[in-house]
């Protein structure tokens, strides 16, 4: 039996990383890009053979640049010797009023979170068309494009742009046993404890930052990397072989009524705990 191969854009460090170390735990051969962080890509290529035995080949690639995704998957497929599950994760984030959008902020982030997406797709598919690959397309889109944020009006918007041409190109597949999901994650930790010690001498972002945001959150933690690697796994498994054109959230309940705006609790099970402390 051939080796399974999964190809994944953007992992050497966050998502992306939590993604390509679950598959590979899952027994897949490992393709990936990085933009800049080539230590870090190196450190990943090497656990990943150290810890799973699995094969994992890196690749730099600026993914903003037209032809740049495709010519990526195209490549990693060939040196891997074939494409069973493509992970579309590489993207940027950009929060900013409607008024203080500019025309470039705009195209460079449609040119990697939309149109990337978009050819890495049609790249992916047409390598499982030619080799007769019955397999898995999974775009990391983000709970953000199901519900509405101030300052959000481009990234949100990019994501459920995705979320919607990945419904079509579920349909488009379909007749080749490809399926296409999305999975879309909420507040998740990418940050290690290494990196918010460095942002806290800076006052960037405070050492207590993702302990603060869990309590607000349902499931009263944020998210892991491993835990949007899972998803990803399950729906690439042959357990999700009649699933295809869904969005798959991953947020820990975040966006089901949104944040707490009020009382004295900071989580969802403080209203609860409150009256318990009362006797009612």
């Amino acid at each position: 039996m051939a080796n399974r191969v999964a190809v994944i854009t953007g992992a050497s460090r966050g998502i992306g990383k939590g993604i390509a170390i679950v598959l590979a735990g899952h027994g897949y051969d490992i393709g990936f890009s990085y933009c800049s962080a080539e230590d870090q890509a190196v450190r990943l290529q090497r656990q990943i053979w150290e810890e799973f035995g699995r094969r994992c080949e890196i690749w730099r690639a600026d993914l903003r640049e037209p032809g740049a995704g495709p010519a990526f998957v195209e490549a990693a497929a060939d040196k891997l010797g074939g494409l069973d599950v493509m992970v579309n994760n590489a993207g940027a984030t950009r929060f900013e009023s409607i008024l203080d959008l500019t025309e470039q902020g705009v195209n460079d982030l449609i040119d990697l979170d939309l149109k990337n997406y978009l050819f890495c797709t049609q790249a992916a598919a047409r390598v499982m068309v030619r080799n007769g690959t019955r397999g898995s397309i999974i775009q990391i889109t983000s709970s953000r494009a199901q519900r509405a944020y101030p300052q959000d009006g481009i990234y949100g918007g990019v994501k459920a742009a995705v979320a919607r041409a990945s419904q079509s190109a579920a349909l488009d597949l379909a007749p080749y046993g490809i399926r296409v999901n999305c999975v879309a994650p909420g507040a998740i930790a990418v940050r290690s404890r290494e990196e918010l010690e460095e942002l806290a001498k800076h006052k960037a972002v405070p050492m207590d930052f993702w302990d603060k945001l869990g309590r607000r959150i349902p499931l009263e933690r944020v998210g892991t990397p491993a835990d949007v690697g899972e998803a990803v796994a399950f729906l690439a498994s042959p357990e999700a072989a009649y699933i295809t054109g869904v969005t798959l959230r991953i947020d820990g309940g975040l966006i089901l009524p949104g944040m707490p705006e009020s009382g004295p609790c900071d989580s969802w099970g403080g209203q609860k705990k409150e009256a318990e402390r009362d006797g009612n």
